[in-house]
Order: C-alpha cells, then structure tokens, then sequence
C-alpha cells in the first residue's frame, strides 16, 4: 500500500524531485512562497487525497500522481518544521479517520484532479524524470 510509505518516510526530502516507493522522480512545485497557513491547508488537503486516492479504488491515481502529492507533503512538513511524528499525528491521523465515514470517497475523491492540477500549476509535475535529470 502506498500510505505506508508515507508514515514511515515522510520526511526523506528532495528539493525539488521526489522518488516514489517504485523509484519514480517527479518534478515537485515551489511551494516556498506559501504563507504557513497556506502550507497547513495545502499539507491537510494533500494528506486527505492521499489516503483517499490510496484506499478508494474509483479514485485511483498513478504513480506519478501519488509521489507529486506525496513528495509535495513532504516539502510542506519540512517548511512547516514537523518531524515524521507530528507530521503523521497532525495530518495523516485525521485524514485516515476518514475511511470510517462512508461517503468520504465520494465526497473527497472527486477533488484529486484539481488539487493535481493545481501542484502541476505550480511547476510539479507527474511525469517521471531520468535519473540524469
């Protein structure tokens, strides 16, 4: 599962590329000009899609995708100064709390698309990179 990669390496950060568990590089956004109350929207949202995209298989998403969101969240933990356990406490707690309600998939799926679309905006991407690159 894809989640587990996340708890237990949430705060292995690259500047601006991040390698997903199959050894994918994506180009991620510059997030540097986010205020911290920016960055704590954007990490909660990412979270949330993150679980729900990893556990909700009509919201599937690939690889690419995943390490963007992923790789995005782990470059707003480290602005934000949280280490792996206040990172995972503070928003993966919540967001897998999520898979109790029912219509969660339903109701958070449908915004994986634009919140991608959005990081891609910002200068990530979901293609993978060369290891040269």
């Amino acid at each position: 599962m894809k989640t587990g990669a996340v708890t237990t390496g949430a705060l292995a950060f690259l500047a601006t590329a991040a390698l997903a568990d199959g050894g994918i590089t994506v180009q991620l956004p510059d997030v540097s000009g986010l205020s911290d109350a920016e960055a704590k929207s954007l990490i909660a949202e990412l979270a949330n899609v993150n679980v729900i995209t990893s556990n909700c298989p009509d919201y599937a998403i690939t690889d690419g995708e995943w390490t963007l969101i992923t790789g995005t969240g782990d470059q707003l933990a480290a602005k934000l100064g949280l280490d792996a356990s206040a990172y995972d406490r503070t928003y993966y707690g919540p967001a897998f709390k999520l898979l109790d309600d029912p219509g969660a998939c339903d109701r958070i799926g449908p915004t994986a698309r634009p919140l991608i679309q959005r990081l891609i905006g910002m200068g990530g991407g979901t293609t993978p990179l060369t290891q040269s690159q």
